[in-house]
């Protein structure tokens, strides 16, 4: 292989990587940058020539820059599969927008207080009855472990308690993107309720105001996470755009 090759066939990975990571079919990318798909395939499989003009559209189009695609460490650090957790309360939006981001980056999705279920053979509620909330603690950090193993790229809808405890909180995010998905206190409420699901109204007079000042409490804790999020500003769709764009730039 020629240098020239070498450097059509890096150059066409850079892109493909990076498309891909950034969950973008040939057709999505061939409309941004203004190329035609064809275009798009020959350069992805190293074929043909590329002018620097037309370099610089598909990268802007991918969000970085033709220097940017041309950096192999660069890209390798881009292309990287890394988890995307998302955290947030009760109706913040977790399970709805991480299925949604999950198809779009053809990722698993991952309900980690379902798996803590699964590991313990008990509901939630079980296992803070019969055995405590440490014994729930290190579950949950042993079952997250395990996702993060066995599922490297995956998207994982956390517990909204889980920045509650330092040592699990810190694994997360050493190990993936977190994302805090962000919602005034009344979204929280009527997204629950939309839901139909009546368990914060449950024998309490108060369960909305109790909501807020919990979101209160907790929010310098998932101020912590590395991007935040605004679904009420966004909507699910501009939410899942949103993490896309920042899962592709680097950290």
């Amino acid at each position: 292989m020629t240098a020239r090759d070498h450097l059509l066939h890096e150059l066409g990975r850079a892109v493909r990587d990076r498309r891909s990571a950034r969950g973008l079919t040939l057709r999505e990318l061939s409309d941004k940058a203004g190329v035609s798909t064809r275009f798009l395939a020959d350069l992805e499989a190293g074929r043909g020539n590329i002018s620097v003009l037309r370099l610089h559209d598909v990268a802007v189009a991918l969000g970085t820059s033709a220097a940017g695609l041309l950096d192999a460490e660069a890209r390798r650090a881009s292309a990287t599969p890394t988890p995307i957790a998302l955290l947030g309360l009760r109706g913040a939006g977790k399970s709805t927008v991480g299925k949604k981001l999950a198809r779009k980056l053809h990722a698993p999705f991952v309900e980690l207080d379902a798996k803590v279920e699964q590991a313990a053979g008990l509901s939630l509620r079980e296992v803070f009855e019969l055995h405590g909330e440490a014994h729930y603690r290190r579950l949950e950090r042993e079952v997250l472990r395990r996702v993060l193993d066995e599922h490297p790229a995956c998207v994982i809808a956390t517990g909204g308690s889980i920045v509650m405890d330092e040592d699990t909180f810190a694994l997360l995010r050493a190990h993936a993107l977190t994302v805090w998905l962000q919602a005034s206190p009344e979204s929280h409420w009527s997204r629950v309720v939309a839901q139909g699901d009546r368990r914060p109204m449950h024998n309490r007079a108060n369960a909305k105001a109790e909501l807020a000042a919990l979101l209160e409490e907790r929010r310098p804790r998932y101020a912590k996470a590395q991007v935040a999020i605004d679904t009420d500003a966004l909507g699910v769709d501009g939410a899942v755009d949103a993490i896309v764009e920042a899962r592709a730039r680097p950290r």
